[in-house]
């Protein structure tokens, strides 16, 4: 359980730095003109990092209590590596 909480968050703390490049590009996404679509991707995208330390923070403070629960929980910001990341990497070498 620990080695699993440490492991994933140092991928969780790798993954920033390839978010910081997708979050500057992100606001791209208001060429066309701003409207509720192009917020919430630039939200949804900015908001990975909250995420990171929130769950990060929880599941720390749940390993002793619940660890099916601490394990659920720090998988939540994989939702934002799996959802964005795997599709840029297909987009990048199709």
């Amino acid at each position: 359980m620990l080695k699993f909480l440490v492991i994933s968050q140092i991928f969780y703390l790798i993954c920033i730095v390839p978010w910081l490049v997708i979050f500057g590009l992100s606001f791209m996404s208001f060429d066309g003109g701003v409207n509720f679509f192009n917020v919430a991707f630039v939200i949804g995208i900015g908001l990975y990092p909250i995420a990171v330390i929130l769950c990060s923070i929880f599941a720390w403070f749940l390993r002793e209590r619940s660890k099916r629960v601490a394990i659920i929980l720090n998988l939540v910001p994989m939702l934002w590596v799996a959802g964005l990341g795997i599709p840029l990497l297909f987009l990048n070498f199709s």
